[in-house]
Parts: C-alpha cells; sequence; structure tokens
C-alpha cells in the first residue's frame, strides 16, 4: 500500500532522514511517533507527494514518486484522506458543504453526494450538525467533520497528522475510536501522534519512531 524506499531528505538547515525503507500493508493501523521538528508532518506530505524524497521513491498504491507525472498526482490524492490537527474546515461554508467539497471536486452526481455526506456524517456521529457551520461547534465535533471530509470519497489510506493535539484526552480517545472503526472497514490508517497515553492504550497497533534519520519499530511494553 505504502513503501518507502531507502529514501532521503533535507531541508537548507537540517537533514532530516537518510536511506529510511518502511512499509505499510494494506488494512494496517500505524501509530508515528517523533520529536517535534524530526520531520513526521514531511514525512506524511510525501505520502500524497506534495514533498518528493531527494533520494529513494516513494510509491502508494502504485504511484511511483520518481515517475509520477502531474495530471496523476489528482488521482492518487483521490484515494487518500487526510486529517490535520487544525481540521482545515471552509468557515464560510456549513458541514454538508464543508465534507461534500471533495466529491463536488470529482464532479460526482448532486443526489449521489447527498447520500454519501449523509451517511458518512451519520458513521463519524454528527448528522444532525449538517447545517452547522464549524464555528458552532466544538473541537471535538470539528475533528469529526474532517474525518467525514477525509473518508467521504472511500480512500484506500487515511493519514491523520495529530488529530488529537487540540483535544482533551476523553475527546481525544473517542476521535481515535472512530479512526479505529474506519481501520476495521478495510481503511489503512497512519496517525501521527504525540499523545502517548493512547499510544499505550492501544499497545497491540504498530507503532514506529522517528530516531536519528530513520524509522525504527517500537514495541509498547506493559
Amino acid at each position: 500500500m505504502i513503501n518507502f524506499n531507502n529514501i532521503s531528505f533535507s531541508y537548507p538547515s537540517k537533514e532530516l532522514f537518510r536511506n529510511v525503507t518502511f512499509r505499510i500493508d494494506k488494512g494496517e493501523f500505524v501509530f508515528l511517533i517523533g520529536e517535534s521538528g524530526t520531520g513526521k508532518t514531511t514525512l506524511l506530505r510525501m505520502i500524497n507527494m506534495e514533498i518528493f524524497p531527494q533520494e529513494g521513491e516513494v510509491i502508494v498504491y502504485g504511484f511511483n514518486s520518481r515517475f509520477i507525472k502531474k495530471p496523476e498526482i489528482p488521482v492518487l490524492r483521490r484515494k487518500i484522506g487526510f486529517v490535520f490537527q487544525d481540521y482545515k474546515l471552509l468557515n464560510d461554508r456549513d458541514v454538508f458543504e464543508n465534507v461534500a467539497l471533495p466529491l463536488y471536486l470529482a464532479g460526482m452526481k448532486p443526489d449521489l453526494i447527498k447520500k454519501k455526506v449523509f451517511n458518512v456524517l451519520n458513521e463519524v456521529g454528527v448528522f444532525d450538525s449538517y447545517k452547522k457551520y464549524p464555528q458552532e461547534l466544538s473541537g471535538g465535533e470539528q475533528q469529526r467533520v474532517s474525518i467525514a471530509r477525509a473518508i467521504v470519497n472511500e480512500p484506500y489510506i487515511l493519514v491523520a497528522d495529530e488529530p488529537t493535539g487540540n483535544l482533551d484526552p476523553f475527546v481525544s480517545f473517542e476521535i481515535i475510536k472512530l479512526l479505529l472503526n474506519i481501520n476495521h472497514k478495510g481503511t489503512a490508517v497512519f496517525v501521527a501522534t504525540h499523545n502517548y497515553e493512547i499510544v499505550r492504550r492501544l499497545r497491540s497497533k504498530r507503532l514506529v519512531q522517528i530516531k536519528d534519520k530513520n524509522l525504527v519499530e517500537v514495541v509498547i511494553k506493559e
């Protein structure tokens, strides 16, 4: 599903990755941890090919970063759902319109858009808020809407960058449980987080850490 093959990447002032090889298989749930500034967000942005490695290659669902053509990138991104710490909802559009946006961009028919949006809002637990605007919602509700927008196109991969970073512990775990439910339906989920308590509670899930410019597997002990 996702392959990083000997990738290296540096910013002008800092080297982040050196010869990283890493793989996420279909249907896996993987946590990514690492100190601030080690490159978690950069790594996630390589998955939708917003950023390219300077050496090596990233292969996502058959699309290779070395050979992908510009018109193919939107095709790839339709297979990936992205969830952000700060939600990135449009404040001038209501919940329905925020979630429907990827479907409008894909040229889907209005009747099908309505059906898919209502189904996914019900799935994430904010169906009753479909006419509300983001500023009328709590942080947890906004993140649920963000997740709905990310999965409405039925992606093969869901990538979440600090999805609980602005939420209290109880709401954080509710959001992670929602991601687990999505994963149980077959979507691969890759979550970057600083929330070590959640990682410890879900120690059955795979955990990787950015350390010394590489990715290392971590075993969570009792």
